[in-house]
């Protein structure tokens, strides 16, 4: 068994497929072996370095290093790449060409393997997907909300420095910036570790998974769920619930979760649903409850209300640029009766149409 497998059938292969930096190029396909063994990565972040363990690594970065030599010499490639490496790939690069097992540790304990080392952002499903290109959103984005953001950003700053931060809901009417506010994090605390992974609807079947995935790594993570909403009976609601709450499993202090929704109650509710008011079983009555009070299970509510006309126009000056002339005034409030509404998206539908 090879620690650090070849990921593709021959060199030539590994290296058409490997993005890789300005420099020899063999070095760095030699690297994306070392970044993509996710098995030995989870077990020494989890584990300290056994003797053992240590000679086997340094058998194997040994081995890669004489591979290095014979690829230069089979096959001597000027530069492939014409990028800057990253502060990760010029550690990982150091590792192969003359680090030790304890090196390689601290190495997967500073930047992670695999996509965690390159990308900000990410969704999950059934599995983890990075995303290539994250929206660029940012809080300079959003006009009329700075209390609500000042209370997000406080609660998120804390989650980054280690102190004791609590899960987040965010609700409001449509297009109010709920959304780019959650995604403008990423924007601005990347660069201090912050990771956004996007739970879609099968993902929150997987959450216990997720944090299994997520714990080890050596990164602060933001579980956004967009537009959350339950039916009555939909399962999931207990794994969130066990989320907010905790169960059998803990819950990683890298963690953090964020929801938005559109409605305060995140479990839909009919007449059929409620007991009959002389019902005998007290069970039936605690059920209800127990799903009306999921949002009171988010340590921290912001709510995002409608915007008014004056509001809506100032969204549009502020991502125009400029005050509004009389012209523009009356196209932008137009725009809005035509049935769009009030809101900080039609204010950014509107402005995109009347850029340069």
């Amino acid at each position: 068994m090879q620690l650090f497998p070849p990921l593709y059938d021959t060199p030539l292969a590994e290296l058409f497929h490997t993005r890789v930096p300005a420099g020899e190029p063999w070095a760095w396909v030699l690297c994306q072996r070392i970044l993509a063994d996710e098995t030995l990565a989870r077990r020494l972040l989890s584990e300290p370095l056994s003797p053992g363990m240590a000679d086997w690594i340094g058998q194997e970065l040994g081995h890669l290093r004489r591979e290095l030599e014979h690829l230069k010499k089979q096959y001597p490639f000027s530069e492939f790449g014409n990028r800057t490496p990253s502060a990760a790939e010029s550690a990982l690069l150091k590792v192969l060409l003359e680090g030790s097992p304890a090196s390689l540790q601290h190495f997967y304990r500073t930047f992670g393997y695999g996509i965690y080392v390159h990308h900000t952002a990410f969704l999950f499903s059934r599995q983890m997907q990075a995303i290539e290109k994250p929206d660029p959103a940012s809080f300079d984005d959003l006009v009329g909300y700075s209390r609500q953001i000042h209370s997000l950003r406080t609660n998120v700053e804390r989650f980054l420095a280690g102190k004791p931060a609590v899960p987040m809901l965010l609700y409001g009417a449509r297009g109010s910036g709920k959304s780019t506010s959650v995604k403008a994090l990423r924007t601005h605390y990347a660069d201090r570790g912050l990771r956004l992974v996007e739970v879609l609807s099968e993902g929150l079947e997987q959450l216990p998974a997720l944090l299994e995935l997520l714990s080890p790594l050596p990164y602060k993570f933001v579980l956004y769920m967009d537009d959350l909403a339950f039916a009555s009976d939909d399962e999931r609601f207990h794994k969130l619930k066990a989320l907010l709450e905790g169960a059998v499993y803990e819950r990683p202090a890298n963690v953090l979760a964020v929801a938005t929704s559109n409605r305060r109650n995140l479990v839909a509710q009919h007449w059929s649903d409620r007991p009959a008011p002389d019902a005998s079983d007290p069970a039936s009555w605690d059920t209800l409850q127990d799903k009306l009070a999921l949002a009171d299970r988010f340590g921290l509510v912001l709510t995002f209300p409608p915007f008014d006309q004056q509001l809506y126009l100032e969204a549009v000056a502020h991502i125009l640029g400029h005050e509004l002339n009389e012209a523009t005034r009356k196209a932008a409030l137009q725009f809005a009766l035509d049935g769009r509404g009030f809101s900080g998206r039609t204010a950014r539908h509107f402005a995109q149409q009347h850029m340069g």
